[in-house]
């Protein structure tokens, strides 16, 4: 198949097609950073309510660099993958400093910054600048792995970089960004993931070589196990307040508030005795639930104990529910318990 065809094929359809989406009506490489980032690992629709609250709080690069990181975390509150936001505000930081507050135009310096790897570069470069750069993701990767019959594996690193050099070759100079769009509109629409491809209105389904093995294609790599941890969480009530605490700035979820946690599962006695241990003088134990949460490489089995205290310990921060609600981000391992309260 000759790739050659795509940008004749492709613009037509995607302008007669496309969804009417809030970060594509903007030519702002700001917003359309901030979509991009939101929408890695992220359903289009779950997008859209954050993406509108996030430029309300924060509409420029200004306001991001500057803002309290738990402000920050509050408005990424849900979405997960946290490292996300922190990147965005400290490449924002560096825009202010070695950019003069405004997102530059060229590749290399956008690919630079923190959190943005080449698919984000592309994306922004051809979008708001309309360069003729390629922004190439899963989707891209599955919809040329079935128009080309490709059985090349398409996590092997080597691969995007082959194709993110074959597409650039063909890219339309007097509308990149609509062909980088087009390429995320079809494999987000008709050819996608995890369902029979919509053959029958592709506009590409003339040519496309890989339609009668979509079963098959792409082809991807054996995935490793994930490691699985087993934790218990600590639902601590004095009155109308709940204990958190916050996590330490590295590693896994860093700098976000979570309920009191330790590593293991804990039967109710064993539960009582690490509260009495905090000087918590637990008084009753009012119910168990177990949940789950999975991270990119980990599982964590969660054992949750609902316990009313008598009294507040230091060591803890104690929140009334209204106050965790607006003033603390709690990543979504910890915020089922929450909505398990009500």
């Amino acid at each position: 198949m000759e790739l050659a065809k795509l940008p004749g094929v492709l613009i037509p359809w995607y302008r007669e097609n496309r969804r009417s989406l809030p970060w594509r009506e903007t030519r702002d490489p700001y917003r359309i950073w901030v979509s991009e980032i939101m929408l890695q690992q992220t359903r289009v629709e779950a997008v859209r309510g954050y993406y509108a609250r996030f430029l309300t709080a924060l509409p420029n690069i200004e306001s991001l660099a500057t803002c309290e990181d738990d402000a920050l975390h509050k408005l990424w509150e849900g979405l997960g993958y946290y490292s996300r936001v922190r990147n965005l505000k400290k490449a924002a930081q560096i825009i202010m400093a070695d950019h003069g507050g405004l997102f530059p135009r060229d590749y290399a310096s956008v690919r630079a910054l923190p959190g943005i790897g080449d698919y984000t570069a592309g994306a922004v470069c051809s979008i708001a600048f309309g360069q003729p750069r390629a922004a190439v993701d899963g989707n891209v990767l599955r919809l040329l792995a079935r128009l080309r019959a490709d059985d090349t594996p398409i996590d092997l690193p080597a691969l995007k970089k082959r194709v993110q050099t074959e597409l650039e070759a063909i890219y339309p100079h007097d509308c990149p960004g609509e062909f980088t769009q087009a390429l995320m509109e079809l494999g987000a629409t008709v050819c996608i993931p995890g369902g029979e491809p919509k053959c029958g209105i592709c506009p590409c389904r003339e040519f496309c070589e890989g339609k009668m093995r979509w079963q098959e294609l792409p082809v991807k790599l054996p995935k490793k196990a994930k490691k699985q941890e087993d934790r218990t969480v600590f639902l601590l009530r004095c009155a109308d307040k709940w204990a958190i605490e916050k996590r330490e700035n590295r590693g896994l979820l860093a700098g976000l508030w979570q309920f009191p946690n330790i590593s293991g599962h804990l039967t109710a006695e064993e539960a009582v005795a690490w509260a009495e241990a905090q000087g918590l003088h637990p008084r009753n134990v009012e119910k168990s639930i177990d949940r789950h949460h999975i991270f990119t490489h980990i599982r964590w089995d969660l054992r949750g104990w609902f316990l009313e205290v008598g009294e507040e310990s230091p060591g803890f921060t104690w929140m009334t529910l209204e106050e965790i609600d607006t003033q603390a981000a709690l990543p979504t391992a910890f915020r089922q318990f929450r909505e398990e309260i009500l």
